[in-house]
């Protein structure tokens, strides 16, 4: 596992790291390892994706009962 060392981060931008990870219930060394990670992550398959979450709602469907037309007539007025 590599080691980062980060030089010369401005107060503003801790603070924000600080809360973001407080928001996050992590510490800032977890947050930052996130937000790096998803940073260089590749960007996700969109069709991969989209069959899995239909995979996901498939389920037992019935077709409902039909019955016949009702009959119509055109009648000649």
């Amino acid at each position: 596992m590599a080691t980062l060392t980060i030089r010369n981060l401005s107060e503003r931008t801790k603070r924000g790291l600080r809360a973001r990870a407080a928001r996050n219930d992590r510490s800032m060394e977890a947050e930052v390892r996130e937000i790096l990670d998803r940073a260089v992550a590749p960007p996700p398959d969109f069709i991969s994706g989209w069959l899995h979450d239909t995979e996901l709602l498939r389920g037992e469907f019935r077709v409902p009962e039909r019955s016949l037309p009702r009959p119509f007539d055109l009648g000649q007025e």
